[in-house]
């Protein structure tokens, strides 16, 4: 077992809600919920500057249950919302070269049907070739929160209502986290869990095999090697 470095920080950023970009991916996204279309390919239709103004996906993300492809290449997402677990029909997901996304939110395996996928390995915390380290996740603290304006660089998210594993109510002093590195279609991704107790964690199944076996808070975890 190898002991990482410091631990590095969740990504900062806040969607800007009044960019254009973001204004227009609302109405792309409107228009594929309307046409039932099964292949989304968001960024194609804008241009490099909107693209820059994306750091995440909007919650509506969630209404298009009929798209069975998901194609986010080369974007400038840090981060990708609960929401897409609500994709019902998701077989293909392809965040390639989306060097800034690091770790993605454990409601992504609750799309049942993903047996795709395609994603850029080096960027993932504790991936097999590198072993990058985790960041430190904190345990909720004593005083009620804003649940839909959460800091990200505390929370790793803007927003957590949910319990990623039950899907009940977060305690509006925060939720309960853990990584868990699992085979989600043909990557093994790490997981943000967002919890509404202890006993949903303890309810996680192991990590993947050759990887971190239990859920953990980050940090200065000691790793498998790399390979």
């Amino acid at each position: 077992m190898s002991r990482p470095g410091a631990a590095p920080g969740f990504h900062a950023e806040i969607q800007d809600t009044t960019a254009p970009g973001w204004l227009r991916l609302l109405e792309m996204i409107d228009e594929a919920a309307a046409d039932r279309r099964e292949e989304f390919r968001p960024l194609r239709e804008l241009s490099p500057e909107h693209r820059r103004q994306i750091v995440t996906l909007p919650a509506s993300i969630g209404r298009l249950t009929a798209v069975r492809a998901l194609v986010l290449y080369g974007s400038n997402l840090v981060r990708i919302p609960p929401e897409i677990g609500e994709m019902a029909s998701l077989e293909e997901f392809d965040p390639y070269t989306s060097g800034r996304l690091h770790w993605f939110p454990y409601e992504i395996t609750r799309c049942t049907r993903l047996a795709r996928s395609t994603v850029s390995t080096r960027a993932l915390y504790g991936n097999f070739k590198f072993r990058p380290p985790f960041p430190q996740l904190l345990p909720p603290g004593g005083t009620a929160l804003d649940l839909d304006g959460l800091a990200p660089d505390r929370w790793g998210a803007t927003g957590a209502r949910a319990c990623s594993v039950c899907a009940g109510p977060v305690p509006a002093t925060g939720p309960y986290q853990a990584w868990l590195s699992r085979v989600v279609a043909t990557d093994v991704l790490p997981l943000l869990v967002n919890a509404c107790s202890p006993a949903c964690l303890d309810a996680l199944p192991p990590g993947a095999k050759g990887y971190f076996p239990t859920p953990h808070r980050g940090g200065a975890i000691e790793q498998p090697p790399p390979r």
